[in-house]
């Protein structure tokens, strides 16, 4: 029988610009990895702005910038040398983490650009190779190269993927780092502080340039455009690798096709099932996150030892996925089920280091506590998936999640798609709970009319549950129109949205 590493695709959703969705399948089909940008966020991870100090905090030993989008980075005075942060003066910043829960984008004036093969740091004067090349001859090799090439004044990071990169990769990486760089440069003297100067690359450049490894053999788009775009890349990048690139045509919505659709609401339930009939039950709280592992229907087949063991492992691989799946970072406590064998819980936290040794973000896993619990640090380096998708349920008082506004008006325009590709109506009427018709109604409707070339009209029920909706009819634009004055003779009183120009 003929052995073969396991291979992975990505699927990208990207024919909705106000949602861009791209996910990374394992072998099996399964949910590997997945990434969200929307058209609405501020404060992305990896911009640089030239900001303005608003105020310094000796207590808290930090700083509050101006970014000028109207919401203020937060920055450590550990992370500043050489300048003495004052209020009024202007400095070149780059995000460091994304603005979430409220709270503003965390800065540094540490600014790092990421290539293909290398990140290119200026002001720096370091070369360090990635922890993930084990090889001490490829790390050798890497580390004499990075010397070499490194422009002066600059320091340089090579990446896990430029394992067995040739000088000359890596040489063109810097030079168009450096243009990158002087680019930025002269758009900081040209504008006044407080303005954003750089954007890192949109989120399918970022996966490519991050994600797109070996074991990638195939890619499937929904746009015909970004195909054509990711050909231009692979030739660029794996000249030698022959990775399938596909432009999906159907009218079922491609995460449907390959059941990410599913997926993506299994990973904002609290309970995670195991094969073996065992269960997670993963608690995000502001402080830190908790897990409970739980033989749930999983009755082994040995004895009770076997069986305790068994599920602590499964769970353990499993936990692996789920952090790395929610982008759960900071701190998270485990509870396993206890085990009385010192060998079987040293051979636990060892199966666990090895399962987050090839994260991307950094994560450290200590030993069991007094209390028969493990503790895991792992970096935060993107929203976690409760909070992308979701947010505190307006009434409850945030005792309870709901979807995002964004993430329902998402799943309405996909209906609305669906619709339109069956149908030649002239006009629908849509039905939603008041607030989203609202929001869509602020936000999108105009858009979508012309993306379309129909009229839509978005019907406020508040007596639908938050993320309800439907459609009411469809037709001429008379018939609707006939429909909505209906609707308000018969209830007295109707909220229906339209676009101006209806």
């Amino acid at each position: 029988m003929i052995s073969h590493e396991p291979t992975k695709k990505i699927v990208a959703n990207l024919i909705d610009p106000e949602e861009i969705r791209i996910a990374i399948l394992d072998e099996r089909g399964k949910l590997y990895d997945f990434f969200l940008e929307r058209m609405l966020e501020h404060q992305k991870t990896g911009e640089i702005y030239k900001a303005r100090v608003d105020s310094v905090l000796p207590g808290m030993h930090s700083a509050f910038l101006n970014l000028g989008d109207g919401r203020n980075g937060f920055l450590y005075l550990d992370d500043v040398h050489g300048i003495d942060v004052k209020p009024g003066i202007e400095m070149l910043v780059q995000v460091v983490k994304n603005a979430r829960k409220g709270k503003g984008a965390r800065v540094s004036p540490r600014i790092s650009l990421a290539g293909r093969y290398l990140v290119l740091i200026p002001d720096g004067h370091e070369t360090g190779v990635s922890k993930r090349i084990e090889d001490n001859d490829e790390r050798a090799r890497l580390r004499s190269i990075s010397k070499e090439i490194r422009p002066e004044g600059f320091g340089i990071i090579i990446r896990t993927v430029a394992e067995s990169c040739d000088k000359e990769s890596l040489k063109n990486d810097v030079q168009e780092l450096l243009s990158q760089w002087e680019t930025i440069v002269h758009n900081a003297e040209q504008n006044g502080a407080p303005c954003l100067i750089h954007r890192d690359l949109g989120l399918l450049e970022r996966v490519l340039r991050d994600e797109l490894t070996e074991d990638i053999d195939e890619i499937v788009v929904d746009t015909e455009e970004d195909r054509d775009n990711i050909r231009s890349f692979a030739d660029r990048f794996f000249s030698g690798k022959n990775i399938e690139i596909n432009f999906y045509k159907g009218k079922t919505p491609i995460f449907d096709v390959y059941n990410i659709e599913n997926q993506l609401l299994e990973l904002q339930d609290k309970k995670v099932w195991l094969s073996s009939g065992a269960y997670l039950v993963i608690d995000q709280t502001e402080a830190l996150t908790v897990i409970d592992v739980n033989t749930g229907k999983f009755v082994g087949s040995k004895n009770l030892k076997d069986t305790i063991f068994k599920t602590n492992m499964e769970a353990a691989e499993e936990i692996a996925r789920q952090l790395r799946l929610r982008a759960i970072g900071g701190i998270s406590v485990i509870d396993f089920i206890d085990m009385e064998s010192e060998e079987a819980n040293q051979e636990l936290i060892h199966e666990l280091q090895e399962l987050f040794k090839n994260d991307r973000c950094k994560a450290r896993v200590y030993g069991v506590t007094g209390l028969g619990l493990v503790e895991i640090t792992r970096k935060r380096a993107r929203t976690d998936i409760r909070a992308a998708l979701s947010h505190g349920c307006p009434f409850c008082g945030g005792l309870g999640w709901v979807p995002r506004e964004e993430g329902i008006a998402m799943q309405i325009k996909r209906f609305i798609r669906k619709i339109t590709m069956s149908s030649k109506s002239e006009a629908l009427l849509i039905e939603a709970y008041s607030a989203i018709a609202q929001f869509i109604d602020e936000t999108f409707l105009i858009s979508w009319e012309e993306e379309f070339d129909k009229k839509i009209f978005i019907r406020g029920c508040p007596e639908f549950s938050w993320g309800k909706f439907r459609l009411d009819a469809q037709g001429s634009l008379v018939q609707i129109e006939r429909r909505i004055n209906a609707l308000q003779k018969r209830e007295g009183w109707a909220i229906v949205h339209k676009s101006s120009s209806a």
